[in-house]
């Protein structure tokens, strides 16, 4: 996290967060949804900006209930994910494969995991999962090799890391990577059910429709 942001936290402790503006897409593009992409439910526009890449990738974190955020000064911004909190490149360098995630950070698989979509994620000893780029998949290919048939216990195949150095591929199901890496999809869906669940519609006046409790997150102030 930069300074700054740990100075603006300290000084402004109690600024609300909000939800629905920032998204994760699956080929680890980040992108701001304004009003209208909300309301439309579409992944928004990709965030073009070296320095604003930056700075979010800096300042990227989860919280304990895994929801994942970018900490925008002294404002948390939760981050809709449109699979895993992390997307990842796979790549050759001098004839190792290596990953990197979409902060060009290293990535260092410890497994990895075949979805019932046909997608590829992998997982690292800090518990983080993440998505391989489509792009990449051809590359995967070449260097993993799978079962003639599903087991019906153990991994799918195997993919050659490093020269002797085999990972595993498991199976595992799309709609459950998210509660066995425990974060959170749509921060944005879970709070608009939890203020729904804590507030009990009231009547309206002619007493023939009950008037559903509204919230509206605040846009971020995006700051360099």
């Amino acid at each position: 996290m930069d300074n700054s942001v740990k100075l603006a936290l300290a000084k402004w402790p109690n600024v609300p967060s909000c939800t629905g503006w920032l998204a994760l897409d699956r080929r680890g593009n980040w992108r701001m949804r304004d009003e209208a992409a909300q309301h439309a439910g579409s992944p928004g526009t990709p965030i073009r900006h070296t320095a604003l890449l930056g700075f979010i990738n800096r300042n990227y974190g989860a919280d304990a209930a895994g929801r994942w955020y970018f900490q925008n000064g002294p404002q948390r911004v939760f981050v809709e994910l449109a699979y895993t909190p992390w997307v990842v490149r796979l790549h050759l360098e001098q004839g190792k494969l290596h990953l990197r995630d979409q902060s060009d950070a290293e990535f260092l698989p410890v497994a990895g995991w075949l979805d019932n979509a046909g997608a590829v994620l992998f997982s690292d000893a800090a518990g983080r999962v993440a998505l391989l780029h489509d792009h990449d998949l051809d590359l995967f290919s070449e260097h993993a090799s799978l079962n003639d048939e599903v087991p019906a216990d153990g991994p799918l195949g195997l993919l050659e890391w490093r020269t002797g150095h085999w990972l595993p591929l498991l199976p595992i199901a799309t709609d459950q990577v998210a509660a066995q890496f425990h974060f959170v999809t749509s921060p944005a869906a879970e709070a608009a059910q939890s203020l729904n669940e804590s507030v009990e519609p009231t009547e309206s006046l002619d007493n023939t429709e009950p008037v559903e409790p509204l919230e509206r997150s605040t846009p971020p102030d995006l700051n360099l």
